[in-house]
């Protein structure tokens, strides 16, 4: 397994290519970096990435404190000093791209790693010819809603045995909410693995970051501020980003265009994944084309 150590933290990571799974790997072709959401892994990218990487070498990693990149215990006077904001994540992936020696890339983020990435575009632009936001937008602050939803949180997060994953059931009644169609019950089951061991600190950390009063003031300012081809990509019954969210991103830069992936909630890669490729595709062939 591949590691690279980013400010104190083992960031796990992963390349898929058209030949396979590989820990180290020269890119000979674009590169798609993936960032996963709340709570998930590069795990559930994986499909998406296989199913891209006749086009693209696929870097996927994990975020600090979730996955296999957990926060090392005890926990340094240097990681402690670091704060979960959303920009401090992107600044993560600026380090690791550095340290992989990748100039310039392709993004592919969901939900809450989609705000990593409007905010890593805005600040290394140089870096990214091209990203996709998957069930992103944004919000409105309401102090009494937030409120709840932080003290939910904050029960959710403290409440999580391990034993959990073993129930039956379990998996599918857990992803309801997220889900409109199906998904394979392997990807089911390792969200919720992945949810269960996620750092509790990193885990409401970001939570606090990423549904804030602040969040609700700054976020639109980045969508504004996205100047490179960006395709934001929606949900129909989306319950955790609605659609109607990402459309009010959408309009905010000429650069950013929306889809809305029709029944499909807050998983569209896996839930209709032809569709969501084909989408990513048209959307991508500029890239696709200069290495043809």
């Amino acid at each position: 397994m591949a590691y690279a150590t980013i400010r104190g933290v083992p960031h796990f990571y992963r390349w898929i290519t058209a030949t396979g799974e590989q820990d180290q790997h020269q890119p000979t072709k674009p590169v798609m970096v993936f960032i996963h959401g709340w709570g998930g892994s590069l795990r559930y990218w994986l499909s998406t990435a296989r199913a891209l990487s006749d086009d693209f070498d696929c870097l996927l990693y994990d975020l600090r404190g979730f996955g296999r990149s957990p926060l090392p215990r005890p926990i340094s006077a240097d990681v402690a000093a670091l704060s979960y904001e959303l920009d401090v994540y992107a600044d993560d992936l600026a380090l690791l791209l550095d340290h992989l020696k990748l100039k310039r890339v392709c993004l592919n983020a969901h939900s809450t790693g989609a705000s990593i990435a409007v905010l890593f575009v805005n600040r290394y632009c140089d870096r990214v010819d091209q990203a996709i936001l998957t069930c992103s937008g944004i919000f409105e602050y309401v102090p009494l809603a937030f409120l709840l939803f932080h003290q939910a949180s904050r029960g959710v997060v403290a409440l999580r045995p391990a034993w959990l994953s073993r129930i039956p059931g379990v998996d599918r009644l857990f992803m309801s909410r997220f889900l409109y169609q199906p998904i394979p019950k392997p990807e089911r089951q390792a969200f919720l693995e992945d949810y269960l061991q996620a750092d509790g600190e990193a885990a409401m950390g970001t939570v606090y970051t990423a549904v804030s009063k602040q969040a609700s003031e700054t976020m639109p300012k980045e969508f504004a501020g996205l100047n490179r081809p960006t395709l934001l990509i929606s949900g129909q019954h989306d319950q955790i980003i609605p659609a109607q969210l990402g459309t009010n991103a959408a309009a905010l830069s000429p650069h950013v265009e929306q889809v809305v992936i029709p029944n499909t909630a807050h998983f569209p890669m896996l839930e209709a994944p032809a569709i969501y490729r084909q989408q990513i595709e048209s959307f991508l062939q500029p890239v696709i084309s200069r290495q043809a």
